[in-house]
């Protein structure tokens, strides 16, 4: 396909999220449709992107293969800088269709404890303005954050790379200002239930991070367990910390988790898990969500780009290995 026929998708996928942003409702969804829950849908994102260039390219089976993930909700991650303003983005866009986004604050310094998404904010000064501005951009609109994937657990399993008092300090500081928008419910991140065994000490550590102001915890952000073992793990942690409440990341634990090695880093034979919604049936679970982005890789294992780049063809085999 030409550099102009992909121009011309781009931009009738741009035009579509101006539409919503001034103010045209999203279409109501059906009893068959398949973006079910509250959260916003991303009319704009990689996968549709993918989906409409292959559509375009006559690639039809993929394109609808691709329309299992372009067309359910999943988070935005938004970048360290312009925060405020690509957060009001969304958050405005979103309130026009009716729906609710999730978005991930993720920029904690020494990120990913300097692992493969390594980064985040320079030092604590840098962090609290950051957060700043991602509540000023939520302001009174609705909206789920998860705050900070993995923070926390790195630091219970031993995380030299950050400070443990500063990391806490600075994960409880973010809780409270996301919790001055009167529609923001916040989650703090608590890691998988294959990661931390101690419950003790993780509760400890979410406690000091801000839980007790926290609407709950998230789980299996990026990680590939099972809804079942997930929610039973979810359950303990919650008793720990008096009855919060959680979300799970469902968006590629279809499949469980891989058995071989690197088995967190773009492994094979995976799959979409349950699409989004707060129909769990669960009172403790909140929401199943797509909070990694399905598609978007790991790291340079098994042949990947860069952690966080678009891989379609990964993405390809999430979407073929999907139940539904």
């Amino acid at each position: 396909m030409s550099a102009r026929s992909r121009s011309r998708i781009r931009c009738c996928l741009a035009a579509l999220t101006v539409t919503l942003s001034v103010g045209f409702a999203a279409p109501q969804a059906g009893p068959d449709d398949p973006r079910p829950g509250p959260y916003w849908v991303n009319p704009v994102t990689s996968a549709a992107v993918q989906a409409a260039t292959w559509r375009f390219a006559g690639r039809t089976a993929d394109s609808a293969l691709m329309e299992r993930i372009s067309l359910r909700p999943q988070a935005e991650w938004p970048p360290p800088d312009g925060v405020e303003q690509t957060v009001r983005g969304l958050t405005t866009a979103a309130a026009y269709t009716g729906q609710v986004p999730v978005l991930v604050a993720y920029n904690i310094p020494h990120r990913d404890c300097d692992g493969d998404s390594q980064g985040g904010a320079d030092d604590a000064a840098h962090y609290r303005s950051w957060i700043d501005g991602f509540a000023r951009g939520i302001g009174e609109h609705p909206a789920v954050v998860i705050v900070e994937p993995d923070a926390i657990a790195h630091l219970v399993d031993g995380c030299e790379a950050a400070p443990s008092g500063e990391r806490l300090a600075l994960l409880a500081y973010a809780v409270g200002q996301l919790k001055r928008g009167p529609a923001t419910k916040v989650y703090l991140d608590a890691g998988h239930s294959d990661w931390i065994t101690d419950l003790s000490a993780l509760s400890r550590a979410l406690l000091r991070a801000g839980m007790a102001q926290a609407d709950g915890f998230s789980l299996n952000v990026s990680a590939f367990q099972t809804t079942a073992s997930t929610a039973e793990y979810g359950h303990r942690l919650s008793a720990a910390l008096g009855g919060k409440h959680f979300v799970v990341d469902t968006s590629r634990n279809g499949n469980g988790p891989y058995r071989g090695s690197d088995s967190w880093c773009n492994p094979p034979g995976r799959a979409l898990g349950t699409p989004p919604t707060a129909a769990t049936g669960d009172p403790l679970i909140d929401a199943y969500l797509w909070i990694k982005r399905p598609g978007e890789s790991d790291g340079t294992c098994r042949g990947g780009p860069a952690a966080g780049r678009w891989w379609p063809e990964y993405a390809l085999e999430l979407a073929r290995g999907a139940r539904g």
